[in-house]
């Protein structure tokens, strides 16, 4: 989200106002796939005039346009197909939310936005959340001075800048390869000088920009390398940009991993973020493989929007099995509650169990995947994004690759229809959709140890 902040900041900076918020999405402003919508406000000092602060927030709106109900095509080749896309729209001025010029923006798109009231409702609630961040500023400056806010706030990002160089002095550099489902894959050179206490992080020679939406914005790469080096850091440091400081990430103009417009990128946020995170945590040689996947669902009509993303199997790592039925690494969400989605949507959901065996065998295994029944009671379109369905979640040190995923239809009439894991269908009355969601990789060679969930 910080690049999106520094994005209205360079382009704006001498337009903000007290009482402004700005909104913006697009992925090669900072964003990550147009659902996600991040509203900035700046915060100035009383007198008016000096920026000291920006609050900001994201969130996953259920619909902003493009080609499908839930904006996550799976089959979209343009950045027009997957919605509203603004590079920074003023929402807000003196305080007051400029509707009109917001319904306009949801409007303009060739594939316009399916529920612009929702929207409205979601960008009222970030702006109030950005409002309280501002009277939480305020108040803590109250107490403590503002001098002290601006020292703390540095030094949160100084401690974390040497929590990542101490670091680097008990890691070890390496490569990796990491192909995708698609035959695209993600090229990682990882250098450590533990002299100067940096890191070289080169994504050199991964595939160019894709015909599909695997593509992943420069912003993704950037939050991937922040969550594997947070990760590893043994002390509870808040999470901010400072880890990025000691990291210098190297990213080709134009790849799969910095794409430029007008490059499709839905799934480069949600799928390609995962693997990212596999290929360091696999550089590194410290952790197998995760699912590699968020296993995106969605379905809608004119009426209803409905997304979810589904938990598996964790990777297995020295001392310690994987995790099953979790939702894992830059997944960063729940499901919903059967009972709400019921009540909302005209489905049910038949069974929800582990997929017992899915998680690679070694010294210590990976997390099993789920198998997820939801049956339709009324047609609906739907959308499935979903990788490791070819390429299955790699081992480490011998240790067994995890099982991919799987999906079908069960239709009302009997037959069963196999689904790639990038796929648009329709679910009629009656159909019943199951979801096998991949294992993680086990770690160590199996033998006299080996361990079991």
């Amino acid at each position: 989200m910080g690049d999106s902040v520094r994005a209205i900041l360079r382009r704006f900076g001498d337009q903000l106002r007290p009482g402004d918020a700005w909104l913006i999405n697009s992925p090669y402003a900072g964003g990550t796939h147009l659902p996600d919508i991040t509203v900035v406000s700046p915060i100035f000092a009383s007198d008016q005039r000096t920026l000291r602060y920006f609050t900001a927030s994201r969130a996953h709106h259920a619909d902003v346009g493009g080609i499908s109900p839930g904006s996550m095509p799976a089959r979209s080749r343009h950045i027009d197909d997957e919605g509203c896309l603004s590079a920074g729209l003023l929402i807000v001025r003196d305080g007051d939310l400029l509707a009109a010029e917001i319904r306009r923006w949801l409007s303009g798109n060739v594939h316009p936005a399916r529920n612009p009231e929702q929207n409205l409702a979601d960008l009222s609630a970030q702006v109030a959340a950005n409002t309280l961040g501002e009277r939480l500023l305020r108040q803590l400056e109250d107490e403590v001075g503002a001098d002290s806010v601006i020292a703390y706030m540095d030094f949160v990002q100084d401690n974390a800048e040497a929590a990542v160089k101490r670091l680097l002095g008990n890691l070890h550099g390496g490569t990796f390869s990491l192909p995708l489902d698609d035959g695209s894959r993600i090229m990682l050179k990882l250098d450590i000088d533990t002299r100067a206490q940096r890191a070289r992080i080169d994504f050199t020679g991964s595939s160019p920009q894709q015909a599909g939406n695997l593509n992943a914005p420069a912003s993704i790469v950037h939050s991937a390398v922040l969550y594997v080096f947070r990760t590893l850091i043994d002390a509870d440091i808040p999470l901010n940009a400072g880890v990025l400081r000691p990291l210098d990430i190297v990213l080709p103009e134009g790849s799969l991993l910095n794409p430029s417009w007008p490059a499709a990128v839905v799934a480069g946020n949600v799928e390609t973020s995962q693997n990212i995170v596999d290929a360091l945590f696999g550089a590194l040689g410290v952790l197998a493989a995760s699912q590699g996947s968020m296993n995106n669902f969605s379905f809608g009509d004119g009426r209803h929007q409905y997304y979810e993303t589904v938990c598996g199997g964790t990777g297995a790592g020295a001392g310690y099995a994987g995790a099953s039925a979790v939702h894992s690494h830059m997944t960063n969400s729940r499901l919903t509650d059967p009972e709400v989605m019921e009540l909302n949507f005209p489905v049910r959901l038949e069974s929800f169990r582990l997929r017992a065996g899915s998680g690679g065998a070694g010294q210590y295994a990976g997390g099993d995947g789920v198998e997820r029944r939801i049956r339709f009671l009324a047609p609906m379109q739907a959308n499935l994004l979903a990788l490791r369905r070819r390429i299955a979640p790699f081992g480490v040190a011998g240790g067994q690759p995890g099982a991919t995923g799987a999906q079908w239809i069960e239709r009302a009439d009997g037959q069963r229809e196999d689904l790639p894991g990038m796929a648009e269908f329709v679910l009629r009355a009656g159909d019943l959709f199951v979801l096998q969601t991949p294992g993680g990789g086990g770690f160590g060679a199996v033998g006299e140890n080996q361990t079991h969930q």
